[in-house]
């Protein structure tokens, strides 16, 4: 993988640093903590299918409410493990600096083994599905905060970006994963069980991401931030595969010195009062936090995640007939997502540039959703007719309009908010932006099923001006 990225990622410090330091072990340490993101990519992808699934439906007295009550419900019960992410976020950033990346990780992914049992074992219980999801969201938001800032602490400077965005290659590909369960399990499983085995399934990535984090170190920047410098050290050359004696581990280590040792001159204390003084009165501090805050908000307006929940439904308005059929879709649109996310991982994500990324995938994005709702607006699809060519057009679109944003606002937000805070403030800014992502999240899920039973799919009239 090292060699690959060497010959397409055009970056100046491969060719220079060791061999070493781009060898399995700083991929595996990735990719452990990355199953925090496919822990939130099964669950945002399974919940949308289940909610269609007769079984569930009448275990939660879905299809006996009218239209508006049932999408109020549904709403309800996404929506919650929303509302813990945003707490989980939140309570992380504490959490992280004061017990280590490593520990937050691992009880991020008991938080959510233990909501995902909840879930299971709630049998047509609303308040236990509620509070399972709850308690999910406080892992998962938990997760989300501290992955990209233990990846970015441990990856080396020229892939940090590309392992950082890693973040979202496994949120795409649990939503992938989870699709294709859901649509195995409308196909070969009868009775309840057709809902069961795809809510427990969310907690394979949980457990994958506890077993994970128990083999992987602690970030050599939290052990020096610590004081703890002979455990920083050894850490920082087991990452690099290198000798702590080479050069270029003494190089990094020192790097890491000069720049903690700077801070503390700059701001004395370190409670959480002091960091959020420092972050929000030195204007600089103050820009970048809003930077990040702002960047989220965008992120979730792009209305991503409308489609991730509710792609079946989504694609019901579209014109696609037939429960079966709207789940198949949604799989291939869950497989575009993910190798969109990964061909941006592997071949621009350190060469292309943040801003650049963002700024050209907003255009297209916008150009995607505005047609849609152009054709939605024109001559929207008619319950019991075969789609229009136009119509086919439009799937296409929202098929597009996934894969742009793997090339610029899913992996790039999450990226760009670990890189930019200083090393003091990297926990906080990240938390900030992480608990933004997690609340504007609560406000599409919420909103989009009622939009949808209103105005039916005429709502991407609405919703497509907001895209541009």
């Amino acid at each position: 993988m090292s060699f690959l990225l060497k010959r397409i990622v055009h970056n100046e410090a491969m060719r220079s640093d060791p061999k070493e330091i781009y060898g399995w072990r700083v991929y595996a340490l990735a990719c452990s903590a990355c199953f925090g993101g496919m822990l939130f990519g099964m669950d945002s992808g399974i919940i949308g299918g289940v909610l269609t699934m007769d079984p569930f439906k009448a275990k939660y007295g879905i299809e006996d409410l009218d239209k508006v009550g049932a999408a109020n419900l549904s709403a309800n019960i996404v929506s919650t493990l929303q509302a813990g992410c945003f707490f989980g976020a939140l309570f992380a950033s504490p959490v992280a600096d004061a017990w280590g990346r490593k520990t937050a990780l691992m009880l991020a992914s008991v938080f959510a083994i233990i909501g995902v049992i909840m879930q299971a074992a709630a049998s047509g219980h609303l308040e236990a599905m509620y509070i399972g999801r709850v308690i999910t969201g406080l892992g998962v938001g938990a997760a989300s905060m501290v992955n990209p800032l233990y990846v970015s602490e441990n990856a080396p400077r020229a892939i940090r970006g590309g392992l950082t965005g890693l973040y979202q290659l496994f949120i795409t590909t649990g939503i992938m994963i989870a699709f294709w369960i859901n649509y195995g399990s409308l196909l070969h499983i009868k009775g309840t069980a057709m809902y069961m085995v795809p809510l427990v399934m969310q907690a394979l990535p949980a457990v994958l991401l506890l077993v994970g984090m128990f083999l992987c170190n602690e970030s050599p920047r939290w052990l020096a931030k610590r004081d703890r410098w002979d455990d920083a050290r050894a850490t920082l050359a087991k990452v690099r595969a290198l000798p702590p004696t080479h050069p270029y581990v003494e190089s990094e280590f020192q790097d890491i010195v000069a720049q903690l040792e700077h801070e503390r001159q700059l701001v004395g204390g370190s409670g959480i009062w002091d960091l959020m003084k420092e972050m929000w009165l030195i204007p600089g501090n103050r820009k970048r936090a809003l930077i990040s805050i702002f960047l989220m908000i965008c992120q979730q307006m792009t209305g991503t995640n409308a489609i991730n929940y509710y792609a079946p439904q989504i694609f019901k308005n579209l014109g696609v007939k037939g429960n079966a059929t709207n789940l198949f879709a949604t799989g291939v649109y869950g497989i575009i997502k993910m190798s969109g996310c990964a061909v941006f991982l592997v071949f621009v994500a350190d060469s292309l540039g943040r801003r650049r990324s963002l700024l050209w995938t907003s255009v297209a994005q916008a150009l995607a959703m505005l047609y849609i709702g152009l054709y939605v607006r024109i001559a929207p699809p008619k319950e019991g007719e075969s789609v229009i060519p136009a119509g086919y057009v439009a799937l296409v679109c929202i098929f597009l309009f996934a894969a742009f944003f793997q090339f610029g606002w899913g992996p790039v937000c999450w990226i760009y908010i670990s890189e930019i805070p200083t090393a003091r403030l990297r926990s906080l800014n990240v938390a900030f932006g992480a608990a933004t992502q997690w609340l504007f999240n609560f406000v599409v899920a919420r909103a989009v099923p009622n939009m949808l039973a209103t105005v039916g799919s005429n709502g991407y009239g609405s919703v497509a001006p907001f895209s541009l």
